[in-house]
C-alpha cells in the first residue's frame, strides 16, 4: 500500500507543481474559514421541492355500516325499606265542622275517581281532626304518625291499635311509594269508623 501511495504522489507531483498545490490548499482553507464565519447566512432557508404530477383515482362510494341502537332498560325503582324511610308526617287537618261526626264526603269522591292514595290521606286527615276536636292531641305542625299515636294513646289507650294501623297504611303509600288500591281505602275507612266508635263509646261510659 505504501508503494502505491508513493507512486501516486510522484505522478501527481509531475503534473502539479508544489507552488500550485500550496495555493490550492490556501484557497481551500480560506473558503472553509469564510464559510464557517458566515454560517448559516449562506445556507438557503427553503430547498426546492420536486413536484410530481398528481394521480387522480376514481372515487369509490363509502360503505357506511350502522349498528342498531340499543335501548337501555331503566331499572325498576325498588320501594324503600321502612328503615330507610323518613318519619311520616301527619297531614294537617282541615277546619273542624260544627258536628263531631267524621265527614267522609271528599274521601269518598277521591276513591270513586280512583285516587286511592289521596283518599287515604284525606281519611287520616279527618281522623286527626276528630282527635283534635275531642282534645286528645294538640294541633301542631310537623307531627309524625308515631308521635300522634303516642300522644292519643296516653289519653285513650284503646285507640293505639287503630291509629297504628292507619299510620302504617299512610306511610306505605306516601313514603314507601307503594301503589294504592281500593283495599287500602276500604281498610282506612273501616279504621276511621272504628276510631269514631271507640271515642263515642268512651264518652258514653
Amino acid at each position: 500500500m505504501s508503494r502505491w501511495w508513493t507512486e501516486t504522489v510522484a505522478a501527481l507531483g509531475d503534473v502539479v507543481t508544489l507552488p500550485l498545490v500550496a495555493l490550492i490548499l490556501l484557497t481551500g482553507a480560506l473558503v472553509a474559514a469564510l464559510a464557517w464565519y458566515y454560517f448559516p447566512t449562506w445556507v438557503p432557508r427553503r430547498l426546492p421541492r420536486p413536484t410530481l404530477p398528481r394521480l387522480r383515482l376514481p372515487r369509490l362510494r363509502r360503505f357506511r355500516f350502522r349498528l342498531p341502537r340499543l335501548r337501555r332498560s331503566r331499572p325498576r325503582r325498588r320501594p324503600r325499606r321502612p328503615a330507610d324511610l323518613p318519619a311520616a308526617r301527619v297531614p294537617t287537618p282541615r277546619a273542624a265542622a260544627a258536628a263531631p261526626a267524621v265527614d267522609t264526603g271528599l274521601a269518598d269522591r277521591l276513591a270513586a275517581e280512583g285516587r286511592y292514595a289521596e283518599a287515604v290521606r284525606e281519611r287520616l286527615r279527618e281522623m286527626v281532626r276528630l282527635l283534635v276536636t275531642r282534645r286528645l292531641v294538640e294541633p301542631r305542625a310537623g307531627l309524625t304518625v308515631t308521635e300522634l299515636t303516642e300522644a292519643a294513646a296516653r289519653v285513650r289507650p284503646t285507640v293505639r291499635p287503630t291509629l297504628h294501623a292507619a299510620g302504617t297504611i299512610f306511610s306505605d303509600l306516601w313514603y314507601a311509594q307503594r301503589p294504592a288500591t281500593a283495599t287500602h281505602d276500604h281498610r282506612m275507612r273501616d279504621l276511621a269508623a272504628d276510631l269514631h266508635r271507640e271515642l263515642a263509646g268512651e264518652e258514653e261510659r
